[in-house]
């Protein structure tokens, strides 16, 4: 397995492999790697030649320093682990060589990325499309996976590779869960054992979201069922819920005209324990967990 540190040495690299008609898989992390990473490198493995996994912990998409200097960064672990994974090349650049002296450009997200966590979390996207970029010409691939737990983020990155024309296969692995539920995060090693234990209110506020829409609850309902289970665990303190297409992000008001059918509406949620924030969504009409 190689590993580099510079986007030129990871390019001349991605540059010879595809010479030879090899495709190049990507999946981009910032490190601290879990089964949900393995499960989206098994996918990128299974359509291409050549794995790369880039580890790099990007200070332009954090609004909070606190959490940018608390993400864990376990490399040695993390190259271990892509190692007995099978996977071709590590990208493990520095902040300086990601962001030279004189960087300046931004790539803005548009409409997708002023809704939900957008507002809340302000330059946050812009610091992941700008980052993307930067990986998408560094690692050349043919395909990147991308989690859907993170499915605003999903949905903007498809939305730029598309529009900018990159020719790269934007792939959304399922989201990868504990046996209680949990969404496998890279956050979840920050929490306590208690608020680990409270955390499970989290997808089972969705299970309760989506019992609502089945039963042809109105938004409002829908969102109800939801916040009443994460308000009833004291260690959890609720920062939103949203019912949105799951094309534009847009919020629902009412879900009289939308079709009770999966890939049409999506339940999203932001949850804090303790210093630690969670995100979850889930399909709201889905015929499996996603």
């Amino acid at each position: 397995m190689h590993i580099f540190s510079t986007p030129a040495e990871m390019r001349a690299w991605s540059d010879a492999r595809r010479a030879t008609g090899r495709r190049i898989g990507f999946v981009p992390t910032m490190g601290a790697l879990h089964t949900g990473h393995l499960a989206l490198i098994a996918d990128a493995a299974d359509r291409t030649d050549d794995v790369v996994v880039s580890i790099f912990v990007n200070p332009l998409q954090f609004n909070e320093v606190g959490d940018f200097n608390g993400y864990p960064r376990p490399i040695d672990d993390d190259v271990a682990a892509c190692e007995q994974a099978g996977v071709a090349a590590v990208f493990a650049p520095t902040a300086a060589a990601m962001y030279p002296t004189g960087f300046q450009t931004r790539v803005v997200p548009g409409p997708l990325g002023a809704v939900m966590e957008g507002p809340k979390r302000p330059g946050h996207f812009e610091g992941v499309l700008t980052v993307v970029v930067k990986l998408f010409g560094a690692v050349r691939p043919h395909v990147a996976v991308f989690g859907q737990k993170d499915y605003q983020q999903l949905r903007i990155i498809t939305q730029m590779a598309a529009d900018l024309e990159f020719g790269i296969d934007v792939v959304g692995h399922p989201i990868v869960r504990d046996p209680d539920g949990l969404a496998q995060s890279s956050r979840n090693v920050r929490l306590t054992d208690a608020e680990r234990a409270a955390a499970v209110a989290v997808p089972r506020s969705l299970d309760a979201a989506i019992a609502a829409a089945g039963a042809g609850d109105a938004v409002a309902d829908v969102i109800g069922a939801a916040t009443s289970v994460i308000d009833a665990e004291d260690a959890a303190l609720l920062e939103y819920v949203t019912v949105f297409d799951a094309i534009t992000l847009i919020e629902f008001d009412d879900l009289a005209d939308v079709p009770p059918m999966p890939g049409i509406a999506r339940i999203a949620t932001a949850v804090w324990f303790g210093d630690v924030r969670l995100i979850d969504n889930r399909d709201l009409f889905e015929l499996s967990d996603a």
